[in-house]
């Protein structure tokens, strides 16, 4: 490890990070890269992949997590802290503004008119995710038959924590040579044999206290894997369709947020928590879902060289990075069914996908060209 470099460089620069990083986590990443390899010289391109690779294999939000790496190689155990916390820090605070405004002034017409434009470009953005990690994540048709076994499970009502753990399961024992792996799930599952995997998705009378809501993100900083937007799966399941804490259209205004500001899309829990509990809510769902982070990176990175050549490790990973794009898939579709509601938004929806997949825009300024579309419409004829 390289240790001795200056915290206040580090804060400096992820401070700047923090409130430039638009576009997503490739986005971040690069500009990571750009930094810490090009401009500075820190580490080596190779040292740099090793660290993107660790940030795969353990669960968290992946461009904190590499800011997080980053820190720790260069000022060890005080880097760790600074690097993370000035990464997330700016896009918190201005989260938390934005979510104070959202529960003052969401319930006025012009609101609305600029939340009816944005969700169809959320799906299409999900959607064109879905596809270039699918790409990824897809390396044959054992992972993609656990991707859409998973979707179709999850759409079926099936616990999200179970089928990740099914689909790391269903990858480690056809790596290991265990014969007849997915014939047995698919007859266990057929037989009804995986009910202790499932768990009704009827919404409950759930009150919101802050522990709950503490522990509840916490369990999704500790278990997601994959993408910012797998993250929609978790929220769905737990906090619209079991406890109905949010609709869906506050699920979608909550995951723009995400999109539409710098830094991580993990913020989105930086809404949701001052949504359901004010300002205490957003401090202690956005510390639930990123400590997590802090805690894997310090306990992965010196095991980083051992992890990929395991092969009950790497088999792990990608049987939950498949199972985690089918949970992806499933939440996907419930949400279209909330934001494709007329030919105008269906319209909108598909415009922004042909233009995420040929002009390949940054997706902030998608979103912004969503909310004036839908501003010009309603206001329009109101």
């Amino acid at each position: 490890m390289t240790t001795g470099g200056s915290l206040g460089e580090l804060a400096g620069l992820f401070l700047r990070l923090g409130v430039t990083a638009f576009g997503g986590p490739a986005a971040h990443i690069g500009m990571m890269r750009d930094e810490t390899v090009e401009r500075r010289g820190w580490l080596t391109d190779a040292e740099f992949l090793d660290l993107l690779a660790a940030t795969n294999l353990i669960p968290g939000p992946n461009s904190t997590e590499m800011a997080i790496h980053l820190g720790y190689r260069r000022a060890g155990a005080a880097g760790l802290v600074v690097a993370g916390v000035c990464f997330i820090l700016p896009a918190c605070l201005l989260v938390g503004a934005i979510a104070w405004s959202y529960v003052r002034y969401a319930t006025t017409p012009e609101v609305g008119w600029l939340l009816y434009g944005v969700g169809p470009v959320v799906i299409a953005i999900v959607v064109q995710a879905l596809w270039t990690l699918g790409r990824s994540a897809v390396k044959g048709p054992l992972t993609g038959l656990i991707g859409v076994l998973v979707a179709a499970l999850s759409l079926a009502g099936w616990h999200e924590l179970g089928l990740l753990a099914l689909g790391g399961a269903l990858m480690v024992g056809a790596r290991l040579g265990w014969p007849g792996t997915m014939t047995c799930a698919l007859a266990t599952f057929a037989a009804g044999g995986g009910a202790l995997l499932a768990q009704t998705t009827a919404a409950v009378a759930v009150p919101v206290t802050l522990t709950r809501l503490t522990l509840f993100f916490l369990k999704v900083g500790s278990v997601l894997f994959g993408s910012g937007y797998v993250l929609l799966a978790f929220l769905r399941a737990d906090l619209t369709e079991r406890w109905a804490w949010l609709t869906d259209q506050q699920l979608i205004d909550a995951v723009t947020i995400g999109q539409v500001t710098p830094g991580p899309v993990f913020t989105t829990a930086t809404f949701i928590g001052y949504l359901l509990a004010g300002w205490k809510g957003a401090a202690l769902a956005t510390l639930g879902i990123f400590a997590p982070a802090f805690l894997f990176v310090a306990v992965s990175q010196p095991l980083i060289p051992k992890l990929r050549a395991s092969p009950v490790t790497s088999a792990l990973l990608d049987g939950v990075v498949s199972a985690s794009l089918g949970l992806m898939v499933a939440v996907t579709w419930h949400l279209a069914g909330s934001s494709l509601v007329d030919p105008f938004t269906i319209g909108l929806g598909l415009v922004a996908l042909v233009l995420l997949f040929t002009a390949r825009p940054n997706s902030t300024w998608l979103i912004l060209g969503g909310a004036l579309a839908g501003w010009l419409l309603r206001g329009g004829v109101s």
